[in-house]
């Protein structure tokens, strides 16, 4: 094996470190805010270690009910989709060789066509046939949970189909042919030699669909009608603000992902290790026996490993109380609020007093020293009537009224004062 230079090492490990950080961070960091009891999913600032969002989960309905009719979903999509998958990979091993390319393109075509498109798409077919047929609005035909399964059928039984033919491509025919020779019928030819040899790829594809179909979101919205699924349930629920219930979610799923993952890479090991040391396969199907199951299998430690962890957390879970903490939590909180209120109102208190010391502005006047604006008294006499004739040097004698007159308002109230200002000519 030829030694790689120090740097391209380095570098590969830096890449796989961003890729995997990037491919299972989020779901990391979600993971971890199942554990945090602030109110909304968050790492920091942390707050109290806690398993209440758990219990919090098992009681909402809303996601139970989601729960089930995905569970509902999943199971007849898988059936549905798997049937309909390997039927198609055994057409396409049949049929006339020419026709073979078209026939393939027509059966992957739903993929490429978007999700959305296929839940409309299947929403008004089976109501006009359901009008068609004469049926009630609430027949079976407008049903949730059957159009939904024919909704996600549409496309992932092209993904089943796909594992078949892959499958198919390793088949030696001439087991079937040696099969019919020897006196089976057809279908005694599939069922004893074509059908196990194709049970793996079922196995795949099943867990293919029942997957693609519980996280499907654009083709189910149109679908579902009452009956709301997990993703429809969540989505929902976004709207309106999320709690770290959904966090809690995200972790058991993670986890009873990475479990499943476990067990089947510890039954791919247990196959691999027999048949290199010449036993047939017939021979790891046993019972579990600890020394045999974890020699010369990683993948068994690291399961062992799992579930003890998940046991170890579940009893912890059951004895520990979070109460005592959050107490401490909120004291200390208030207390910093209580800290940073008092630090506002000292530096108020300091403006306050800061403008007190410095005092209003002083200024000399004719008689002494004052404050304010200039003048005579501490205001500079600004309320003062004559203040701008003398500021401006003009002051008069006399105030003028307003109207021609003897007194201040010019005699405006004297019964005579208009024949004063304007005499009437007497005599007309």
């Amino acid at each position: 094996m030829i030694k790689q230079p120090l740097y391209i090492r380095i570098g590969l490990a830096l890449y796989l470190f961003m890729f995997f950080t990037y491919l299972i961070g989020p779901l990391i960091l979600m993971s971890i805010t199942a554990f945090n009891s602030a109110s909304f999913p968050q790492i920091t600032p942390w707050e109290v270690l806690t398993f209440e969002w758990f219990p919090k989960l098992f009681s909402d309905d809303r996601i139970l009910r989601g729960l089930k009719y995905s569970l509902y979903v999943g199971f007849f999509t898988v059936i549905l989709s798997v049937s309909m998958g390997l039927a198609g990979a055994l057409m396409l091993t049949q049929i006339w060789p020419k026709l073979r390319s078209t026939y393939y393109t027509i059966i992957i075509a739903p993929i490429l066509v978007p999700g959305v498109v296929i839940g409309i798409s299947t929403l008004v077919f089976w109501a006009e046939i359901n009008r068609i047929l004469g049926f009630s609005a609430d027949s079976y035909l407008q049903n949730g949970i059957f159009l939904s399964v024919l909704g996600q059928s549409t496309f992932i039984a092209s993904y089943c189909m796909l594992v078949f033919v892959a499958r198919l491509q390793r088949y030696d025919t001439g087991l079937t042919e040696a099969a019919l020779d020897l006196g089976a019928t057809h279908l005694q030819a599939f069922r004893r030699i074509q059908l196990p040899f194709l049970a793996p790829a079922m196995a795949s594809s099943s867990v293919l669909a029942f997957l693609a179909s519980f996280e499907n979101y654009n083709t189910t919205i149109f679908t579902h009608q009452k009956f709301a699924t997990l993703t429809i349930v969540l989505s929902q629920k976004v709207r309106y603000g999320i709690d770290p219930t959904i966090s809690a979610l995200a972790f058991i799923i993670v986890c009873l992902t990475v479990l499943g993952a476990l067990i089947h890479e510890v039954r791919t090991r247990r196959v691999q290790l027999a048949l290199a040391n010449g036993a047939p396969v017939g021979a790891v199907t046993g019972g579990f026996k600890a020394p045999k199951f974890f020699a010369g299998n990683p993948a068994a430690v690291v399961l062992g490993l799992f579930v003890g962890a998940a046991v170890l957390i579940i009893g912890f879970a059951q004895v520990y109380d979070p109460a005592p903490a959050k107490q401490a939590y909120t004291d200390q909180k208030r207390a910093i609020q209580k800290k940073a209120i008092e630090a506002i109102q000292q530096k108020a208190r300091d403006k306050v007093r800061e403008r007190q010391m410095k005092g209003p502005k002083v200024f000399e006047t004719k008689k002494g020293t004052g404050t304010g604006s200039p003048g005579k008294d501490s205001f500079g006499s600004v309320f003062k009537p004559n203040n701008l004739d003398e500021a401006a040097g003009t002051k008069k004698k006399k105030p003028v009224g307003v109207n021609p007159g003897k007194g201040a308002f010019g005699n405006i109230w004297k019964s005579d004062n208009l024949d004063k200002v304007a005499p009437k000519e007497k005599g007309n």
